[in-house]
């Protein structure tokens, strides 16, 4: 059988009882490194497993999805995943590739960003359509995830930005010249999402448009959600430029319309009370 597991946010602990329980009893256990990390490396998680793990990165799973299936038929193998199995799309395709060769799979659950977020205060019911903010580069500047915030900005909801994660990825170069080099990992930070959105409304501005968000606008930023050092600091977009927030990783929140009481609870992680005194007058 094939089994993906969630890994929960934090550490090695954070795995169910019933999710080492499956490692355990496996033949093969591949660890899914690219959507997304822990605050602990390959080495910890093995030591607290007491099993050795195949890291998998993103060429693996979309392209040598097979590999992992070989065997399945057989004996037990599992895919770990970071958070919860299908908090990325790309491991629904991992399932129907799974279902073609006839593999039965088990979904062993785990807390995701897409829950864990409520711990900055915000209503879970009262976010819109999640949107992913990528590094921009000197020739690729897009703005799709503007717009969805501002959708979700009209009607009343906060959105979940997930920021860029780059793992082993190839410059435009060696890609060219065919050479597997790879790239340090880089990923986002609330201070860089901030920037790229800020720039987006000036963008806007400068077209004519009156934009839904502004440096004005109530943003949460988090990191590290999960972990003993997890960090949340509530504030405008312009502040979320500067704040300090350490290692990744990080996701931002956008404000929609807020409740009093989650306005009390923005409070807790304020970068500046007195915006949020104002608010509740």
């Amino acid at each position: 059988m094939l089994y993906l597991i969630g890994l929960g946010l934090g550490d090695a602990k954070d795995i169910t009882v019933k999710g080492l329980e499956v490692i355990k009893q496996c033949s093969r256990v591949y660890l899914e490194a690219y959507t997304s990390i822990l605050t602990v490396g390959k080495e910890a998680l093995e030591e607290f497993y007491g099993k050795e793990l195949i890291l998998a990165d993103r060429e693996t799973v979309e392209q040598e999805a097979d590999t992992i299936l070989k065997g399945a038929h057989q004996c037990d193998v599992a895919f770990l995943v970071v958070g919860d199995p299908f908090g990325a799309t790309t491991h629904s395709d991992l399932v129907l590739r799974a279902v073609k060769l006839g593999v039965p799979y088990r979904v062993i659950h785990n807390a995701s960003i897409l829950n864990a977020v409520g711990c900055c205060g915000l209503q879970l019911y009262n976010f819109g359509e999640v949107v992913s903010v990528v590094f921009w580069t000197d020739t690729w500047k897009p703005e799709s995830f503007y717009d969805k915030i501002a959708k979700n900005r009209r009607n009343g909801m906060h959105t979940l930005c997930l920021l860029d994660i780059k793992v082993k990825e190839q410059s435009l170069e060696n890609l060219m010249k065919g050479k597997k080099i790879y790239e340090p990992p880089r990923y986002m930070s609330v201070n860089q999402a901030a920037e790229q959105l800020l720039a987006i409304v000036q963008n806007r501005r400068l077209q004519g448009e009156e934009p839904e968000i502004a440096g004005n606008t109530i943003c949460v930023g988090l990191a590290r959600v999960g972990a003993v050092d997890q960090k949340i600091a509530s504030g405008t977009l312009q502040e979320m430029t500067t704040v300090a927030l350490g290692d990744p990783l990080h996701s931002l929140i956008i404000t929609g319309t807020l409740h009093p009481l989650e306005v009390d609870m923005l409070k807790l992680f304020a970068v500046d009370k007195s915006i949020f005194e104002h608010m509740a007058e």
